[in-house]
């Protein structure tokens, strides 16, 4: 990884900025297609980009069964515990609504529902998440909403990932169609033979995946653009650096486009770091996209001061942070603009 001085008052930027004409233009092509040719259009290009040719774009009930007998027992155990955790953190977040009366006997107030029907876009190609499973439909199900679709990219045998699958069968969801890209955000949006269009979408996918939310947007809700996964960690001398290389590496490898960022005022430490992330790229299953990202947009910035560096990660706003210093839980008091904060060590 390259290390760099911070320098004082420095503004961290994203390296880079979400489509060029050419991706839109193919963008806008798919969802016309899918909107005016349903399935047919879902089949084409299913053919074309994933490589198989659906006979049912819906995913049965014998492969889900199949799913969870081939899963690792421990996995499923790791599933349903995450999914547990995931739904008393979000049971926390329910809204109510109020009512206020006002003194000329008139009132006022808030009713809060749920949508009726929402899609989730779970990734695959490149790698498969169930996690993004859990974190999307879990918070859908919290809210009361009554109909929770999945949509994901098969591999050219047709099948989902069996973690993917479990995952769903965990949540009770069986409405799962093997669509992907671009095309899968357009039936979610517009609807074809087989497809009932949703009120909104949510997950993460590549960027014709981010492209086509944000053309559909307005004619459905979305969650937001996202752009490729990235991470910023805050560390001192007290890290660890093969940890800290680890937690790197666990966000590159999603993406050749996924950004890795250590700010740290420890110049040891980001020597140490950089020599890990090289060792451990070795082992690395992924290796090669952790590679690509690692070498394109991996950075260690080395500060003078804390205040240095925690405006810097300010200035960046990233979606993963974690803070691993003396003093974490205080030190994360100060961070104005982030997504999810990793507070301490053994937090991530």
């Amino acid at each position: 990884m390259k290390i760099t001085k911070l320098e004082k008052g420095i503004s961290l930027k994203r390296p880079l900025e979400g489509g060029n004409e050419e991706q839109i233009k193919v963008v806008r092509q798919v969802l016309s297609d899918v909107k005016t040719q349903g399935d047919a259009a879902l089949r084409t290009y299913t053919e074309r980009w994933d490589g198989y040719v659906p006979k049912s774009l819906r995913v049965s009930e014998e492969e889900i069964q199949e799913a969870v007998s081939e899963l690792d027992p421990q996995l499923y155990k790791d599933l349903a515990e995450a999914a547990e955790n995931i739904r008393f953190y979000h049971e926390q977040q329910i809204r109510s609504g109020y009512h206020l009366e006002l003194g000329d006997g008139s009132w006022l107030g808030q009713r809060v529902t749920a949508l009726d029907a929402v899609g989730l876009y779970v990734p695959g190609g490149t790698a498969a998440y169930p996690s993004s499973v859990l974190m999307n439909v879990i918070p859908a199900q919290v809210a009361g909403v009554k109909r929770i679709v999945i949509t994901s990219p098969a591999g050219p045998n047709g099948k989902l990932p069996a973690g993917v699958l479990v995952a769903a069968h965990l949540l009770g969801i069986d409405e799962i169609y093997k669509v992907g890209g671009a095309q899968a955000i357009a039936a979610l949006a517009y609807g074809t033979e087989t497809i009932s269009p949703v009120d909104k979408i949510t997950g993460p996918g590549n960027i014709y995946v981010a492209l086509a939310k944000r053309e559909v947007f307005g004619e459905v809700a979305i969650d937001m653009i996202a752009g490729p996964s990235e991470i910023a960690v805050l560390a001192d001398d007290t890290a660890y650096p093969d940890e800290i290389a680890a937690d790197l590496l666990s966000q590159a490898e999603h993406d050749p486009l996924a950004c890795a960022i250590l700010v740290t005022t420890s110049e040891q430490l980001a020597k140490k770091v950089a020599e890990e992330v090289e060792k451990q790229l070795l082992n690395l299953p992924r290796q090669e996209v952790a590679r690509a990202s690692i070498e394109k947009f991996g950075v260690i910035y080395v500060a003078e001061t804390l205040a240095d560096a925690v405006e810097a990660i300010n200035s960046l706003a990233p979606e993963h942070l974690e803070i691993v210093t003396e003093n974490a839980e205080a030190l994360a008091e100060q961070i104005r603009h982030a997504g999810g904060i990793f507070i301490g060590r053994y937090s991530s």
